[in-house]
Order: structure tokens, then sequence, then C-alpha cells
């Protein structure tokens, strides 16, 4: 009988993998929130990269295990839990889903520096570089509502907290990242819906991450 703790962040896009992945199998699990701003001493001990999100595995009959970066852990998740399957059983679908969610988290690398930076010319590059990376990833998509047509599959678990940025960006100024990409406007509102997508941040989400764009001084509150 093993008992898993996810240790996260208000705010990380890997964490909420982790725990859209952990709902989605309907596996129970505690979920510690730290500061990364102030790491704990107990969190440095354990992290080696000293980031989230972390699974921490407890059973009797072994050591306690730690589990980092995020697809390492929703792939553990895959393999180890009963529920619906979120992996293709063909191997090369499979393959491809994997490759799918390493070019979800360039994205991520992008809304890093869109939400970051204080200079317009970086802003509008990142910009640009997330609508084109989205243009590419459109063309792939079929008639959904999901990544793989009918059923949730990690590669949703990787988009849903990309899309959510956006939630906020575009109240604060229009981004046109989905513009050109009308599959992935119905893509987006079908994973917003999701309860395990819901459910993976707290309610002060918003505000917390516009508490963040305000401390990096962002570009993008000045773009309004």
């Amino acid at each position: 009988m093993q008992t898993l703790t996810l240790v996260s962040h208000h705010l990380c896009p890997y964490v909420q993998r982790a725990a859209i992945a952990l709902a989605e199998k309907g596996v129970p699990f505690e979920k510690v929130l730290i500061d990364l701003a102030d790491k704990p001493d107990w969190f440095l001990a354990v992290s080696p990269l000293g980031k989230v999100p972390l699974l921490i595995v407890r059973q009797a009959d072994r050591p306690q295990a730690v589990l980092f970066e995020s697809s390492v852990i929703c792939e553990f998740i895959e393999e180890t839990r009963a529920g619906p399957k979120l992996h293709p059983a063909d191997p090369l679908l499979r393959a491809q889903h994997r490759a799918w969610m390493e070019y979800g988290s360039t994205i991520l690398s992008d809304i890093w520096g869109l939400e970051t930076t204080q200079d317009a010319t970086i802003y509008d590059q990142k910009r640009a570089a997330i609508a084109d990376k989205l243009e590419r990833l459109e063309a792939v998509l079929g008639d959904g509502p999901y990544f793989a047509g009918r059923d949730f599959s990690l590669v949703d678990a990787v988009f849903a907290p990309v899309f959510r940025y956006f939630d906020l960006f575009d109240t604060i100024a229009e981004t046109d990242v989905f513009a050109k990409t009308p599959r992935i406007r119905v893509w987006r509102k079908a994973l917003a819906e999701r309860p395990s997508v819901r459910q993976a941040v707290g309610a002060d989400y918003p505000e917390r991450l516009h508490a963040f764009l305000r401390r990096h001084d962002a570009y993008l509150l000045r773009a309004a």
C-alpha cells in the first residue's frame, strides 16, 4: 500500500500536470505547498534539482522514494495505477505523444519569457514564438475534443496548464496567440471545463499569477 505526497507550488505548470494525472486516475494524494522563494531545508534535502514537483512515495516494505521531473512522475502514475489509460497502447503513438509532451515544455519556456520580460521587443518575440508553435500543433489535431480525440491523455495534462496562463493574460492584453488555431480554441475550452484541470490549482490562482506579473514588472502589464 503506497501513500503519495505531491510537493507543489501555487503557480507551477509542471505540478499541475502531475495533479491532473493523479486526478484522472482517481488516486488519493496529499499536496504540500512550498514557497520557491524560501525553500525549506527538508525540501532541499530531498530535491536533487531544487525544483517542484516532487512525488514522495511511501510504503511499508521499502524506504521512502522521491521522484522528480513531471514527465517521470506522470509516467509512474500511468504505469502503476488503475483507471483510464492516459497513454496509447500502440508504441509508435505512445512515442508521438511523449514527443508532443516535450513540445509543450518548449512553449512553457516561451511563456516564461513572455510573462517575465520588461522589454517590448522580447515580449513580441516570445508572443510570436508561441503563436508559431501553436499553429504547428493545430496542424496535427483532429476533431477533438482532446488531443487524441475523445480520450483524455497525458498530452492534455501537459497543455491544460499552458492554456490556463492565457485565461489571465488575455484579460490584460490581447496576445492573439490563438488567432489562427480554431481547433486549439475548441481543445482549450474542453480542457478548461474538465474537473481534473479546474482542481489542479487553487481558487486564488489568477490573483497569484497577477501578483507574479507585478513583482516582475512585466511588460505584459504595460501592454494593456
